[in-house]
């Protein structure tokens, strides 16, 4: 009963739903779609992986914030003189620029609106920052600033008047370069570049033409801002005679500088070409200096002066330099290659100005001659390389101290050799450096005739049946010792050679029943050891010059 009672009462609970009277669409009705019946899931098959539950969706990820664009300034750290302006580009601008000094005692600045730039004004030595912003507001950049003095400046233009027969290009090139270079006004401390290789110049300058040469100037130094301009340099090849010189002056001794002060004076007349050689060492304990050779013109009117220069060093290597120096001197001379100099009236003048650092060798072979005016005076000083460069000097009171080497006045120049070698007799033998010259001042004799060009001209004859091969061959008999020789024009060198070997440097071949004139021009080398010997001689069939295994080039 008392179950039957809780069927009955289940029942009423849930009554069955009885259908909808009618049909469900009734007659011109549009049909409903039918519902699809969703099917279960098939289980998956024994021994197989159940499938996947699907992923729990990932959150979104946060949408990034776009790089604001830079503001960028050119140039990033600009250096201004006190009381100059320099401009400065900013660039990714929204808005309007704002500029700020941190301290406008030393550099102050203006925004200038329409060109998008900034204007910063020095106006004291030492550094600063310069913020900038536009619009935005947290977009910022630091612009550190310098205010300092310029390391120096160039000329917009100076006049060049040289000599040269003709004036190589590369000799042009040179003379433009330190023309520009002697131009340019420094400071105490600076140094001034230019680069001679990098000039453009079309080709050799005959005799009475003249030319232009744009040369870039770089002028640095410690605590300057650096300078970059470039000098136009307007050049004349200046119609000159070559000459004889009828003195050669030394100054080696002291040839190791313990001191500053005067190394060598002498006077330059309008009647006496001179040879000036002059070979010095710095040590490495000592200071930088440099060498400088001083005119004096004392008198009321201008002078003129024409120098050949061959100029090498400051290098290490000593022999190097030594070669470097007659080389270039011997090409110069050869083609009559100078500079053409006006001395101011009452004035002087550094005619050379040659750095010497610590530990490095510098050495000079020069020309001179006066062209017109009164008598000049000469003074080879070395002096701190900081030291002004119109620093006045007592010329009365030469250097000394050291070993004894060779400084004063010598009489001959130049050596004249004239032979005839007959290839069927014996060999010739000409010596190069061998006869030391007496001193015309109180000093040493010049041993080993350095700076004196030595001429040798020879008559090669073949009387025989069938052609000869000959040959020149360089002979140190001192030491080691390089080598300049000019063989018929051409140039010819070696590299440094031994004691008592034996290298050749021209051959040749002589037909039978004809004749070769040779002529060499050569000179001693200083950080060589001469004297050298020139052998003429029957070709012994060793390496040609200038052949891989030769030290000739």
């Amino acid at each position: 009963m008392l179950a039957l009672g809780a069927g009955v009462a289940r029942a009423q609970v849930n009554p069955p739903v009885p259908p909808p009277p009618g049909p469900v669409n009734p007659p011109g009705a549009p049909t409903a779609a039918p519902v699809p019946t969703l099917s279960p899931t098939p289980s998956p098959p024994a021994g197989a992986s159940p499938l996947p539950q699907s992923a729990t969706p990932e959150p979104a990820q946060p949408i990034p914030t776009p790089t604001p664009v830079p503001l960028i300034v050119d140039p990033p750290s600009p250096g201004v003189e006190p009381g100059k302006t320099v401009q400065v580009r900013v660039s990714g601008v929204y808005g309007t620029i704002v500029a700020t000094s941190a301290n406008p005692a030393i550099a102050d600045v203006v925004a200038d609106q329409l060109q998008r730039t900034i204007f910063i004004t020095g106006r004291g030595l030492g550094t600063t920052t310069i913020t900038v912003k536009d619009d935005r507001g947290t977009v910022t950049r630091d612009v550190l600033v310098r205010v300092a003095y310029a390391a120096g400046s160039a000329a917009d233009e100076t006049s060049l008047r040289l000599t040269g027969n003709p004036a190589t290009a590369a000799f042009v090139r040179e003379a433009a370069a330190d023309a520009a270079q002697r131009a340019a006004m420094i400071r105490p401390g600076a140094s001034v570049r230019t680069y001679p290789d990098a000039l453009t110049v079309s080709g050799n300058l005959n005799t009475d033409d003249r030319t232009t040469v744009d040369v870039p100037v770089q002028i640095t130094g410690d605590g300057f801002l650096p300078f970059n301009g470039a000098t136009r340099v307007n050049i004349e090849n200046f119609a000159l005679p070559k000459i004889q010189p009828y003195r050669l002056l030394v100054s080696d001794f002291p040839e190791r500088l313990t001191a500053n002060g005067v190394l060598f004076t002498a006077d330059l007349g309008r009647r006496e070409a001179q040879r000036f050689l002059y070979y010095h060492y710095n040590p490495a304990t000592e200071p930088a200096r440099r060498i400088l050779l001083k005119v004096t013109n004392s008198a009321p009117e201008p002078a003129t002066v024409q120098f050949i220069s061959g100029s090498a060093g400051p290098g290490a290597n000593e022999a190097e330099v030594g070669h470097l120096s007659t080389q270039r001197f011997l090409v110069n001379e050869l083609l009559n290659e100078g500079t053409v100099v006006t001395i101011p009236p009452n004035s002087t003048v550094n005619l050379v100005d040659h750095p010497l650092p610590p530990g490095n060798v510098v050495s000079a072979i020069l020309q001179l001659r006066e062209v017109g005016g009164s008598p000049l005076h000469l003074a080879l000083v070395a002096q701190d390389a900081s030291a002004p460069l119109d620093q006045s000097v007592d010329t009365t009171q030469l250097l000394a101290g050291g070993v004894a080497h060779a400084r004063g006045e010598y009489e001959v120049p130049e050596f004249f050799f004239d032979y005839t070698y007959d290839v069927e007799s014996d060999n010739i033998e000409v010596p190069i450096g061998q006869l030391p010259l007496p001193n015309l001042r109180i000093g040493e004799a010049l041993a080993g005739d350095y700076g004196v060009k030595q001429s040798v001209t020879v008559k090669i004859v073949n009387n025989g049946k069938g052609s000869a091969p000959v040959a020149i061959y360089a002979n140190p008999r001192g030491g080691r010792a390089t080598g300049t020789f000019i063989i018929d024009r051409t140039l010819v060198q070696t590299h440094s050679l031994p004691a008592f070997s034996k290298f050749k440097i021209w051959q040749g071949v002589i037909r039978p029943g004809t004749f070769q004139v040779v002529q060499v021009v050569t000179m001693p080398e200083g950080g060589s050891s001469y004297p050298l010997r020139l052998i003429f001689a029957p070709d012994d069939g060793s390496v040609p010059p200038g052949a891989p295994g030769s030290p000739t080039y």
